[in-house]
This record gives structure tokens, sequence and C-alpha cells, in this order.
């Protein structure tokens, strides 16, 4: 399972469209895409029915006094997602096998990366590339044990890991009912350790991608579209979705 959270913005169809062309390529996939709305769009609507891909549509809009910067984003998105997850499967008997991972849209991900996090037990870490001002910042491993972290900001963190830097087993994610994104008291940087706080140690974390060794996934995100000659008045006759 790979839980989207998505915003309406210029870039949105893009970044939906590369990583739908990277998920249709992982088998036994299901996409939770988690619009930040009041409703579906049109937009998102219709890429999801062209998609070729499972996935399953969600909304729920962040309140407006969370939208300030300096704030964490996609609380309320990734924890719809992972409500929609425990109740598919409350009434389904254990054992009940999957992988939960948060795909941010603006990020490129290996195909690689996906075999590497089948194998999750409980928690599963690894590389991230172009994040926290450095090139990577990774787990620190030794013995096959997470011991420490690299990373350019923080290091002081419970789990210092950016979001696409691990994934959940489903069976954890079904035992631990209460686990959530938290906003109160929360802080920007802080969500992944206060939701992994929920669920795990750092002893107890599965190193993968070669003892942490390997990046497969990177925190690319696309330049800010320079907009600036789009008409005020004068449009185009034709109403093009972009």
């Amino acid at each position: 399972y790979a839980i989207t959270p998505t915003y309406s913005r210029p870039v949105q169809k893009a970044e939906l469209t590369r990583l739908a062309n990277t998920f249709r390529q992982v088998s036994r996939l299901h996409w939770i895409l988690v619009e930040d709305a009041a409703a579906r769009s049109e937009l998102v609507t219709r890429f999801v029915a062209g998609a070729g891909l499972p996935c399953t549509h969600l909304h729920v809009p962040t309140p407006r006094r969370y939208k300030r910067p300096g704030l964490p984003r996609a609380t309320e998105q990734r924890n719809a997602g992972l409500a929609w997850l425990r109740q598919r499967h409350q009434h389904l008997p254990p054992p009940q096998p999957g992988v939960l991972f948060f795909a941010d849209d603006d990020n490129t991900y290996s195909l690689e990366l996906f075999q590497e996090m089948r194998t999750t037990r409980k928690v599963s870490v690894w590389p991230v590339g172009l994040v926290g001002g450095r090139r990577y910042e990774r787990p620190l491993v030794e013995n096959g044990k997470v011991v420490g972290w690299y990373t350019g900001w923080r290091a002081d963190r419970p789990f210092a890991i950016d979001m696409a830097g691990f994934a959940v087993s489903l069976q954890v994610i079904l035992s631990h009912p209460k686990a959530v994104f938290k906003r109160r008291g929360s802080q920007p940087g802080m969500q992944e350790s206060d939701f992994l706080k929920q669920i795990t140690t750092v002893e107890e974390l599965e190193p993968k991608a070669n003892n942490c060794t390997k990046v497969l996934v990177w925190h690319t995100r696309t330049e800010k579209v320079n907009l600036a000659n789009e008409p005020k008045y004068h449009l185009d006759t034709v109403n093009i979705e972009v």
C-alpha cells in the first residue's frame, strides 16, 4: 500500500503522472491517493480513472489554521489513508500480509525500492537522496542494527529520517490502531519521529538497501513553475487541463 497526499497546484497532474508511471510497474501495489480538499476534484478523479492501477481516491481538507508556514503538512491526508486501511482490514482474519509506504508525489522512486520493502517484518528503513541539505541522509548501521543517523538537520530526533525513508508492515499498522500522525505538539520535520515512536524502537528497525548504503529514493521536487506570462485576460478559447 502506498499512501500519497496531494493538493491542487500547477504541477499536480505532472507529479501524479510520473508517480503512476512508476507504480504501474510494481506488482500487487494498491495506491491510496488522498486529496487535500473538501471534495474530490475533477482533475484527480479523471486522472485516477485513467491511471490503470488499483487506486482508492480519498479527500480530506487541512483546516485553515494549520496551513501557516512552518507547520507540518499532509497530516490529515496521511491519517485518512491509515483510517481507510484499518477499516478495510478490520473484519478480515489475521495474518494479513502487506507493507505500507508513505509515497509523497514530489519524490522519485527506483523500482528496486519496492522489492526491498516487501520483506519488511515490522519497520524497515533506508537512505533518502537530496534531502536535509545533503546529497543524502541515512541510518547508520553496525552489525545489521541501526545505531544512529547521518543527517544534515537535527540529529537529536528520535528517528532522524525522511517520510520516504521507511515502510511499515500491515500487521503493525493494524495492531496499533491509535498510531497516527499528530497535530498537537508536533513540529515540522518531527512527524516521522512522532509516528514511529508509537509503533517501534530504533533497535527494532530493519536496515534495507545493502545495510543503508544504496539510495533508491530521491526527494527531487519539481521546480517551481514560472507562470509570469500566463495572460489574465484574452485567455485561450479552449480550456485545456494541464
